[in-house]
C-alpha cells in the first residue's frame, strides 16, 4: 500500500536523482568558493574566475528552486523541474567542464 497515490517509483526515482544533482551543484559551489579563497590568499595564484564562481552559483539557485517545485508538486509540474535540475546539470558539466 503506497502512502501518497500520486507518487509513482519512476517520480520518486527522478526527484531522489535531481536532488542528488542538485546538491552536487551546491556542494561544488562551496568547493569553488573555498578552493578559490585558498589559491588567491596563500599562494597568490589566480583561482577560478568570476565568471565561473558566479555562473556555478546561479546554476545551484536554479537547481534548488527546481528541486523544491519537484519535491512539493505532483504530476507534470514536479516532473519537469525535476527535469530542469537535470538539465542545468547537464549544461554547466557541458560549459563549464567540457568544452
Amino acid at each position: 500500500m503506497r502512502t501518497n497515490p500520486g507518487r509513482t517509483r519512476a517520480g520518486r526515482v527522478l526527484r531522489g536523482f535531481s536532488g542528488i544533482l542538485a546538491a552536487g551543484l551546491v556542494g561544488l559551489v562551496v568547493v569553488l568558493i573555498v578552493v578559490g579563497w585558498a589559491l588567491t590568499t596563500r599562494t597568490g595564484t589566480a583561482g577560478p574566475g568570476t565568471g565561473l564562481l558566479v555562473g556555478h552559483g546561479i546554476a545551484a539557485a536554479v537547481a534548488v528552486a527546481a528541486q523544491v517545485v519537484a519535491d512539493r508538486r505532483e504530476g507534470l509540474v514536479g516532473a519537469v523541474a525535476a527535469w530542469l535540475v537535470v538539465a542545468v546539470a547537464a549544461v554547466v558539466l557541458a560549459v563549464y567542464w567540457l568544452f
